[in-house]
C-alpha cells in the first residue's frame, strides 16, 4: 500500500520566535514539488502560534506540531500543555514519548543534580495516555520507540521496540489506529552522530509494522518514520526501505537546507 511520506522537523529546545519565522520563510521560498511528501514543522511552545500565522498567512501545506502533550482539559498542572492549546495554535501533529522523554539524560547539566536526571521520565503507560488524548482530541500523535545502547548491545532491540508499540497502541481504541505516526528512533543513535546502516533501519522499521499488525488491520496504512541522526547524506538510502514512510528529523531540522535536502529525499524514494 502507497503512504505519503512524512518528513517531520523536531526543533527540541531550540529556536526563538525570530529564528523560527527564519528557518520555516526558507522552507517556504523552496519552489521544488515535493509532492506527495507531507512536512511538519514542530517548535517549542512559545513558537507554536507565531509559527502557525507565518503558515497560514503564507497559505502553505506545511504542518504543525508540538513537542509533548498533557491532558484535555484544564487544570493545577504547572508547566503542562493541554490539547485544546495545542490545537488552538493549529497544531496537526504531536510527538509523545521522544526519548529525551523516556530516559535519562546523557549528561548532566550544570544546574541538575543527579536526583533530577530522570526529569521528564515518560514511560509506557504515560506514552499509551499521552497517544490517546490526541487520538481523542482530534490531534495526530507521533508515537517514538527504540532502544539504547545497552539494550542493543544486549541484543534486546526486538523485545524492547515490540514491547513499547504494543503498550502504547493497546492503549488506544483499535478503530483509530489508522490515524497515528510511529517513529522509531535508536536512542544511542540520537544527537550522537551515529547512525543505524539502511539495512538494520529498515528491518526495525518492518518489525514496528509486523508488531502493529498484530494488533490492527491497519498497520499498512500507519506511517513509520525513521529517527535517529538522520541526514542529507544518508537519508535516500534509508528512506528507500519499503517500511520507512519518511523520517522525524532532530538536529538536521534546524538547518533549512539540510531540511530541505532529507525532503527531496522522501520525494526521491516514494513508494506509488
Amino acid at each position: 500500500m502507497a503512504r505519503n511520506p512524512l518528513v517531520a522537523g523536531n526543533w527540541k529546545m531550540n529556536m526563538t520566535v525570530p529564528q523560527g519565522r527564519e528557518l520555516v520563510a526558507y522552507l517556504l521560498d523552496q519552489k521544488d514539488d515535493v509532492t506527495p511528501v507531507e512536512i511538519a514543522v514542530c517548535p517549542p511552545f512559545t513558537a507554536l502560534c507565531p509559527i502557525s500565522r507565518q503558515l497560514q498567512e503564507a497559505g502553505s501545506s506545511v504542518k504543525l506540531g508540538a513537542q509533548d502533550i498533557f491532558g484535555d482539559g484544564t487544570g493545577a498542572f504547572t508547566g503542562m500543555i493541554s490539547a485544546p492549546m495545542l490545537l488552538d495554535c493549529g497544531c496537526t501533529y504531536v510527538i509523545v514519548g521522544h526519548s529525551e522523554r523516556r530516559g535519562r539524560f546523557g549528561k548532566l547539566e550544570d544546574w541538575m543534580t543527579p536526583a533530577l536526571q530522570d526529569l521528564f521520565a515518560d514511560n509506557d503507560e504515560t506514552v499509551g495516555a499521552k497517544a490517546r488524548v490526541a487520538l481523542k482530541t482530534g490531534l495526530t500523535p507521533i508515537i517514538c520507540c527504540g532502544e539504547t545502547i545497552g539494550e542493543r548491545k544486549a541484543g534486546k532491540t526486538d523485545q524492547v521496540v515490540s514491547s513499547q508499540v504494543k503498550a502504547a497502541l493497546s492503549a488506544l481504541p483499535a478503530g483509530k489506529l489508522d490515524q497515528i505516526v510511529v517513529a522509531y528512533e535508536p536512542v544511542w543513535a540520537i544527537g550522537t552522530g551515529e547512525v543505524c546502516d539502511a539495512p538494520e533501519a529498515q528491518r526495525v522499521c518492518a518489525l514496528v509494522r509486523q508488531t502493529i499488525r498484530g494488533l490492527s488491520t491497519a498497520a499498512d496504512k500507519v506511517r513509520v518514520l525513521y529517527g535517529g541522526s538522520l541526514k542529507p547524506d544518508n537519508a535516500e538510502e534509508i528512506l528507500v526501505g519499503p517500511d520507512v514512510d519518511g523520517g522525524l528529523v532532530g538536529g538536521a531540522s534546524l538547518k533549512g537546507p539540510d531540511f530541505a535536502a532529507i525532503v527531496r529525499a522522501a520525494k526521491a524514494t516514494h513508494k506509488a
